[in-house]
């Protein structure tokens, strides 16, 4: 039997397996410890899948068009983090082409990897490795942080040049919503209990 620890009172309690639609609450302070969440693997596939979708549209697509003194300049993502890099801002651009590029797609294929085989109860060759680097690269999934980031620098563009949003930044933001809803789609404890039963 795996066992769970509160974190808000640090209770320990043992984690048996809840139905769908329910959650496991500490005894003690009342504090959901997990929950299996209604269809979690669909919509966790489904939404991984259309950030992957997004991804193709957000890299093919101009992210933001300015116009200035008579020329026009198409930015993308890539592009962005290339000029940082180009001018002398290697932290800063090789920082932006892992939050915003490289950390989104692993995990957004990770995701699938994993959920993908447990729709039809079996378990991916080293599902568990990949759910691990799932976990440690969200913390460097930082789309919202980007965006908001564009919003605000926009404010100061905007006196200086014409400024459009590209199809791709229309894309970026519903990426953005897509990476949390996967994320958010499934429980971890539900997803390690799912392997386990899988036979992972």
């Amino acid at each position: 039997m795996q066992r769970v620890v509160c974190h808000f009172c640090d209770t320990l309690h043992e984690a048996p397996a809840v139905p769908e639609g329910t959650a496991a609450r500490c005894l003690r302070c009342g504090v959901v410890l997990y929950q299996n969440r209604p269809a979690s693997l669909v919509r966790t596939t489904a939404f991984s899948l259309a950030a992957l979708a997004l991804m193709g549209i957000v890299h093919g697509f101009p992210f933001l068009i300015m116009r200035a003194g008579g020329m026009q300049t198409e930015l993308s993502l890539y592009r962005a983090a290339h000029e940082l890099v180009k001018e002398g801002s290697l932290v800063i651009g090789w920082g932006v082409g892992l939050c915003t590029i490289v950390a989104p797609l692993m995990m957004a294929c990770g995701m699938l990897y994993v959920c993908t085989p447990l729709l039809f109860g079996r378990a991916a060759p080293g599902a568990r490795v990949v759910a691990r680097w799932i976990s440690l690269t969200e913390p460097w999934n930082m789309i919202e942080v980007f965006l908001l980031g564009v919003l605000v620098s926009l404010l100061k563009l905007g006196q200086l040049a014409d400024l459009e949003f590209g199809t791709g930044f229309w894309a970026f933001a519903a990426l953005m919503v897509c990476m949390a809803a996967a994320v958010a789609g499934i429980d971890r404890n539900e997803l390690w209990d799912r392997l386990e039963v899988a036979g992972e």
